[in-house]
């Protein structure tokens, strides 16, 4: 919402919101870009001279300001269908997939704009080649972070349906959102519906050799369809801090780290080959691409410990970044995640011991998690003791604080209440 806000603000519209709890770098962005926050859900933001409200997916019957726009009969649209009626006229490049689809989107995105093509963009984070997470760009193309999330409490499809793509790319497929879908047949049916959107003339990018996705797409698929990773063209090695192409006979020095980021890589360089931009250049681009604020991000580094931060909030997200972090080179001394478990599918524990194996490439892991649930958190725990779970994150600073060696990574789809910049501060300070 917050980039899309920025969107209706490049098309010279005036705009304000309300939201609570706005952290870095998205309140930053807004304000910036000269948008009133409003803290908290008053109804007098409602003023006589408004044209229309959008309203965010996580807005529900009983708030008062969505009560407020349904009494005074205001006209209002959910963002998925604004962002779909923004982009009409664009050829527009949709990521979707479980994870991944934020880094892969900013490598998209800067595909495009190392070829001077100066695309449009709304993604679920900030990508530091661009320093901003949504731009209307030269009107011709659109890359957009395609969610599978509901739209509004008043469309339940997902959210990727109104973004019209032309083409299409699915990452990957696994169970997740388990507050609004209850199995993954559920999620497939919505890839499904998004598939139908496609125009003939466009094309479906999809990952090799997964089931879910091959289920999907046996359903119907009506356009151009290209295969992405292992047996195919597009299959891309990560080594250390380099990205390999073997049918290229190319290789890159890049920012990025892990398997994951490769087939990240694939599937962006095959979106942007869709457009007709060359492989080999598409591939050449990704050594400037320098990552996205809060996916793996080095915050700390000194000859013997390194501390990260990291947006993964799936047990396969999870698993990929530790594993990246364990690979040869890394920093002697322990690898400590701190993993705080925040969305709706994770605090419910529907995971469940999928969460502690994927956490096998840690030596510790300390699992953040409110006192306020009702599932059995032992799961979490390993027979060795390496892993605990703690409700207050604050009680963890002096003890990480005192770590000299080796690397710790946290892990939240939150702001994790600040504890990363204050333990980097402190670690500074020391």
């Amino acid at each position: 919402m917050g980039g899309l806000a920025r969107l209706c603000c490049q098309k010279g519209w005036d705009v304000t919101g309300s939201d609570q709890h706005v952290y870095p770098p998205m309140s930053d962005q807004l304000r910036d870009a000269g948008i009133v926050l409003h803290e908290g859900f008053d109804t007098s933001v409602l003023t006589d001279d408004l044209d229309m409200v959008v309203i965010g997916n996580a807005m529900s019957r009983g708030n008062p300001v969505v009560e407020a726009v349904l009494d005074r009969k205001i006209p209002f649209v959910s963002g998925p269908e604004l962002l779909g009626h923004l982009t009409t006229d664009m050829t527009v490049l949709a990521v979707s997939g479980t994870h991944g689809k934020t880094t892969t989107t900013s490598m998209l995105a800067w595909i495009l704009e190392s070829q001077g093509l100066e695309p449009g963009f709304l993604i679920g984070g900030v990508p530091r080649n661009f320093g901003v997470s949504a731009r209307i760009g030269s009107g011709h193309y659109f890359v957009v972070e395609a969610d599978e999330y509901d739209t509004a409490f008043f469309d339940k499809r997902s959210k990727f349906v109104h973004y019209h793509p032309d083409i299409l790319g699915i990452n990957n497929l696994e169970f997740d959102h388990a507050d609004i879908f209850s199995d993954l047949a559920a999620i497939e049916m919505q890839f499904h519906y998004v598939i139908r959107r496609v125009p003939g003339s466009g094309c479906v990018i999809s990952r090799s050799g997964v089931e879910a996705i091959e289920r999907v797409l046996a359903r119907g698929c009506w356009s151009r369809q290209k295969r992405v990773g292992h047996d195919t063209e597009l299959e891309f090695i990560a080594k250390s801090n380099e990205l390999v192409s073997e049918e290229l006979d190319q290789f890159i020095q890049w920012t990025m780290r892990g398997t994951h980021n490769a087939q990240n890589a694939e599937l962006a360089v095959a979106m942007a080959h869709a457009v007709e931009l060359p492989v080999s250049q598409s591939f050449s681009a990704l050594a400037s691409f320098e990552g996205v604020a809060r996916r793996l991000n080095l915050l700390y580094e000194t000859d013997y410990l390194k501390i990260w931060d990291d947006f993964a909030h799936h047990p396969t997200a999870i698993e990929t970044t530790l594993h990246a972090l364990s690979e040869p080179g890394a920093t002697h001394g322990p690898l400590i995640a701190v993993i705080e478990l925040r969305s709706n599918t994770m605090k419910a524990g529907i995971h469940g011991s999928a969460l502690l194996e994927s956490t096998a490439c840690a030596d510790r892991v300390i699992w953040v998690l409110s006192t306020e649930t009702d599932w059995d958190t032992s799961v979490l725990e390993r027979s060795n003791g390496t892993s605990s779970v703690v409700a207050d994150v604050l009680s963890l600073e002096h003890e990480l604080v005192g770590q000299t060696t080796g690397q710790i990574v946290f892990m939240s789809n939150g702001g994790f209440s600040g504890i990363q910049s204050r333990v980097v501060d402190r670690l500074n300070e020391r």
